[in-house]
């Protein structure tokens, strides 16, 4: 995570303060933390466990800060912009120190957050037993406001609906039985604003503070710069929104499903990489550099995509010399992607995705791209086939984005409601690839229809769900997240309701 030397002034003082002190005391334990903070302050036991995990993996990281100057299990924040370790103090009667660094005061900490982010909500003790009820004070312990916010309490309650077996680095145990959920989102801005990457279509787009970066640029872009967040994928974007925080990247990757959004311009430069600044574009990975267990098969694979196509997008070579880490950029001090970050196998990928990742059936593919007049490859062809295997004529497949094409785009888009552009973005991609019959599909299930949904969603998230065509536990993941980011019961079951959100295109 790159840092500007205005910002790091202005934490150094509680940078400093932070203490080396046990993480739990002698005897205590994690999972009792949860339930004592749980009881104190009223807030479900699950809830603040799923917050604990989407922050930090449950790792205190002994009172050292991440970023944003967060600190512990439960990521408590203080930085010229936000002070829920200080608002935390207040309410718990903690000592700030303890809670950087002794997890069972930190939990509790951000227990009394949650509680408080209630009381403003107007949650009565009834609501407060109902967890789909906390889902907008989820949103504001992110620390943003908007799809951002929503972003981070989707997460949530994708852990929620997925269960969770954890362990803690003192290798506790820690477990959530996962449940339906159905999340209440009312005055929240969705998640599923339908606003995509106009460099990256397979990408959200949520714009970073123009504060935190430099419309234009003053060199050729020539490099691609992989950063580790030190922190969780939503803190990371509201870290870039904040003004004061004076850093952004281009893309931020997530780490369960490596979901992609931009947040800078290509054209623009953003403040990552210091003297590489101008020259290069920057990707962040959820994680933290200690800790392997961030860097998940989809991530690499989602990202690996990203700069595969921008590789191609500008002429970058793909190699190491112009595909580096943040600490191998000039005049830096930073260590990410750090030592567990997969050099070799990355490099395979990002060689391997130049067009897509297409498998052998010709329609599956690790990222679908933005298709127009006069773009041709393998995606053209998948898109020919499909529109004509729906009653579109497309023409002949042969890989060329032609006036029979732009037809059969436009006539498909009328029909299903979608802006009649001609483009084929993220929006038309999910509907066409999930057009057909609504078979009930869950976990176990095998087949073509399985395939459909697993191309469907690809496209819809923006990130890769393999195209394998059985239903197991990625793609269960993939069917919770985005059903509840588009405000449907998350119970990872494909039935009428999810089928009509993917074939209208959401």
């Amino acid at each position: 995570m790159p840092t500007r030397a205005s910002v790091l002034a202005a934490l150094t003082a509680t940078v400093l303060a932070a203490t080396g002190a046990p993480a739990l005391a002698a005897g205590d334990t994690m999972d009792r933390a949860f339930d004592r903070a749980s009881h104190e302050f009223d807030v479900p036991r699950d809830l603040l466990a799923a917050v604990g995990y989407g922050e930090t993996r449950l790792d205190g990281h002994a009172g050292r800060p991440g970023q944003a100057n967060g600190f512990g299990v439960m990521h408590l924040v203080s930085n010229p912009a936000h002070h829920t370790l200080e608002r935390a103090a207040a309410l718990t009667g903690e000592p700030v120190a303890a809670l950087r660094s002794d997890t069972a005061a930190n939990i509790l900490g951000g227990a009394a957050i949650l509680r408080g982010y209630a009381d403003t909500l107007g949650l009565d003790a009834h609501d407060r037993d109902d967890l789909d009820a906390w889902y907008p004070a989820v949103a504001r312990y992110s620390g943003t406001q908007g799809p951002a916010a929503a972003l981070y309490a989707d997460t949530v309650y994708t852990f929620l609906a997925d269960g969770l077996d954890a362990l803690t680095p003192d290798g506790e145990r820690i477990t959530v039985t996962g449940r339906p959920v159905s999340p209440h989102k009312d005055g929240i801005a969705a998640a599923d604003t339908g606003a995509r990457s106009a460099d990256y279509p397979a990408a959200l787009w949520v714009p970073a503070d123009p504060n935190n970066y430099t419309a234009g640029r003053t060199a050729k872009i020539d490099k691609i710069v992989i950063h580790v967040t030190q922190g969780s994928y939503a803190g990371s974007i509201s870290w870039f929104q904040d003004p004061v925080s004076e850093v952004s990247a281009h893309y931020v990757v997530r780490s369960s499903d490596g979901q992609i959004t931009q947040m800078v311009r290509d054209a623009d430069t953003a403040y990552h990489a210091r003297s590489a600044n101008a020259s290069s574009l920057g990707i962040e990975h959820e994680g933290f550099i200690d800790d392997p267990t961030w860097f998940t098969d989809a991530m690499y694979r989602s990202s690996a995509a990203l700069t595969a196509s921008l590789c191609d997008t500008y002429g970058i070579p793909k190699d190491r010399a112009h595909i580096i880490g943040h600490s191998e950029a000039p005049g830096n001090d930073h260590t990410d992607p750090g030592p567990y970050w997969d050099w070799d196998r990355y490099m395979e990928l990002v060689k391997g995705n130049g067009t897509g990742g297409e498998t052998r059936d010709g329609l599956s593919f690790t990222t679908y791209t933005t298709q127009r007049g006069g773009s041709t490859g393998p995606q053209v062809t998948a898109l020919q086939r499909l529109l004509t295997d729906q009653g579109y004529p497309a023409g002949e497949a042969d890989g060329t984005f032609g006036p029979a094409t732009a037809t059969a785009v436009t006539a498909f888009q009328t029909a299903h409601g979608l802006d009649a552009d001609g483009v084929v973005g993220a929006r038309t991609w999910t509907a066409l690839l999930s057009a057909g019959t609504t078979p009930v599909l869950a976990e176990d299930a095998t087949g073509e229809d399985v395939k459909r949904l697993q191309r469907a969603l690809t496209a819809a998230l923006g990130s890769t769900v393999d195209a394998d065509g059985t239903f197991g536990p990625a793609t269960a993941t993939a069917v919770r997240s985005y059903q509840t980011g588009r405000g449907l019961t998350a119970d990872g079951i494909v039935g009428p309701a999810t089928w009509a959100a993917l074939q209208a295109g959401r």
